[in-house]
């Protein structure tokens, strides 16, 4: 179910987010939630390629294997 969320903008920043939204010729709250979500999935999440490339290498894999096992095990320190 959507649900409603109130956004406080500075007048220029409505401003540029209005007009953004009527090139793209869709509603204000369409633009800001299409935006956003672009933004994390660009940030957040790897694309294809680096996934296919994070995939096959056998090191890396291994490496992350051993590393999840000893955080299991509580084998090992966080370094911050």
């Amino acid at each position: 179910m959507p649900k409603t969320v109130t956004l406080r903008l500075s007048d220029d920043v409505y401003q540029l987010f209005r007009q953004s939204a009527e090139n793209d010729n869709r509603p204000l709250s369409n633009f800001i939630e299409t935006a956003t979500r672009r933004y994390i999935e660009e940030s957040e999440l790897t694309d294809e390629v680096e996934t296919a490339e994070t995939l096959g290498n056998a090191s890396l894999n291994e490496s992350i294997r051993r590393g999840h096992a000893d955080a299991l095990s509580k084998r090992g320190q966080y370094v911050d």
